[in-house]
């Protein structure tokens, strides 16, 4: 069986990792090159010229 020191020690390493595997996806997905935001053309109070 499992001890209770076993798996505090699983818990305390599974949730370590988890947490720098998530920061580690945003910085990458922050940071990468077709994550580039679209300029719209801007228009006068929200009016179309003609």
């Amino acid at each position: 069986m499992i001890t209770d020191n076993q798996l505090y020690t699983l818990a305390i390493f599974l949730g370590s990792a988890s947490m720098l595997l998530i920061v580690l996806y945003h910085f990458l997905e922050v940071n990468s090159e077709d994550h580039v935001a679209e300029e719209k053309p801007r228009t006068a109070a929200g009016k179309a010229k003609a």
